[in-house]
């Protein structure tokens, strides 16, 4: 597949769907650019915390359609980092945003999926040939929009790329008041992987997977060192100085724990990362767990 480059400057316009953290994350360094930047906001309160941050607002709602009137993107970078809906297997709010494009079409898309949609793979490490396998409906969510936004690119001469990502690491995501309440997680002996990424380096993934992305490309988003999640809570328990929290056997873990958690428990799965590292000219700044922690707890103290 052909490569674009983008460097994304002054010259660029740059169009924000879902400006929560990770979007605001982008959006600050590309306005430390001189980018301008638009994000679609649904309330007055989210257009006042975007419009603070350098952000120009623009009113619409996912969910509602015929809010979103009609969105003229022709030549926009376009950062789709919205979730989907709560429930059912197809994701509405990517349908409806693009039906609301009017005009030329974007230049391209950066949309931010789910290593999920890979399902269980008995912990064997997965690359971006591997078939999707999803087994939850919030992975089928997400597979669905990237097959959406495929069909959008190739019958819009839009370009696409799609990060299909792991856990996110950031300050405001560490489960310090799930390990001080003493919430009980999975024996590790029978726990599958897990993977992740650092908001700070998804951040930087993000805009050079716009700048330097291959169109129509997959790419794996992970620090590339897996581990399980119960080695994570632990990790998090022992650099806070905080009592482990209790373990429980996978048949008392079925009786006591939400289907949501048993489902990131159940999936055992290693990300290949290389491609992502390659591809985008990647060097993370958080490479492993313990990287991570450091600088993640000192905000903590």
């Amino acid at each position: 597949m052909p490569q674009s480059i983008y460097k994304i400057n002054t010259d660029s316009n740059v169009f924000i769907i879902g400006c929560g953290s990770i979007g605001q994350r982008v959006a600050k360094i590309l306005i430390d650019r001189g980018v301008e930047i638009k994000a679609l906001t649904r309330s007055d309160e989210a257009a006042d915390s975007v419009a603070n941050l350098g952000i120009t607002p623009i009113s619409g709602d996912l969910d509602d359609p015929a809010s979103l009137v009609s969105l003229n993107l022709d030549g926009h970078l376009v950062f789709y980092f919205a979730p989907p809906p709560r429930s059912g297997i197809t994701d509405q709010r990517l349908t409806n945003f693009l039906f609301a494009i009017t005009g030329q079409p974007p230049q391209r898309i950066v949309y931010i999926s789910t290593s999920g949609v890979y399902g269980d793979r008995k912990g064997e490490w997965v690359n971006e040939t591997a078939e999707p396998q999803p087994e939850s409906d919030r992975a089928r969510r997400r597979l669905d929009a990237e097959q959406q936004l495929r069909d959008y690119a190739e019958n819009n001469e839009t370009e696409v790329v799609i990060l299909r990502v792991g856990g996110i690491f950031s300050p405001d995501k560490l489960p310090v008041e799930r390990i001080r309440r003493g919430t009980p997680v999975l024996n590790e002996e029978e726990c599958g992987y897990i993977n992740r990424i650092h908001a700070d380096d998804l951040t930087t993934i993000c805009i050079a997977a716009m700048e330097k992305g291959k169109d129509g490309e997959i790419y794996n988003v992970s620090d590339g060192h897996p581990g399980t999640m119960t080695g994570y809570y632990n990790a998090v328990a022992d650099s806070l100085g905080l009592a482990r929290p209790p373990a429980l056997t996978m048949e008392q873990a079925i009786e006591e724990l939400t289907p949501a958690m048993l489902s990131y428990l159940t999936e055992s799965r290693r990300l290949d990362n290389s491609k992502m590292v390659g591809d985008l000219n990647i060097e993370l700044r958080y490479p492993t767990l313990e990287s991570s922690l450091v600088a993640l707890t000192k905000l903590e103290e």
